[in-house]
């Protein structure tokens, strides 16, 4: 008893899975380095829209 039971939509649930999945290949060409809370600590990496140093979980976030 208290539990909070979220509904969510059919085109949420579609748009969480393509983030998901879009960053699971991104993942798979280009691997994160470090492990995923220190990437956080040091701040993002983007040069620009497409730069040189993205990583593709921080487009993602």
């Amino acid at each position: 008893m208290g539990e909070i039971i979220r509904l969510v939509s059919k085109s949420e649930r579609e748009h969480i899975l393509l983030i998901l999945k879009a960053r699971a290949i991104c993942d798979s060409v280009f691997p994160p380095a470090d492990p995923i809370g220190e990437q956080r600590d040091k701040g993002p990496q983007l040069l620009g829209p497409s730069g040189a140093n993205a990583q593709c979980s921080e487009a993602f976030s």
